[in-house]
């Protein structure tokens, strides 16, 4: 049995937290670049440019993460596995790409 309004209350953070990772990311990486241009202090710049890109590619495992623990919550073990598959896939990609 789907309970509705848990699952109303998930999309609901889910978009709250996609919105403050690409949002936070977006500050970040726009100091960065501001103070990369300006050559204020290329230390500094590149802190904030890395940061911003660690918080755009943390975005995505955290709503997974999120997604899994109201599932686990809900009981809907056919949407844990799934889950459980695609943050798999996730860590996957990113450690390959290091």
């Amino acid at each position: 049995m789907i309970d509705e309004k848990a699952i109303a209350r998930l999309e609901l953070q889910l978009g709250r937290l996609l919105f403050a990772g690409v949002t936070s990311a977006a500050i970040c990486l726009t100091l960065g670049l501001a103070l990369w241009m300006a050559r204020v202090s290329p230390d500094a710049a590149n802190i904030l440019l890395t940061t911003g890109l660690i918080v755009l590619m943390l975005t995505p495992i955290a709503r997974v993460v999120a997604s899994m623990i109201v599932y686990v919550r809900i009981r809907d073990w056919f949407f844990v596995a799934t889950t459980l598959m695609v943050f798999g896939v996730l860590i996957a990609a990113w450690l390959l790409k290091t």
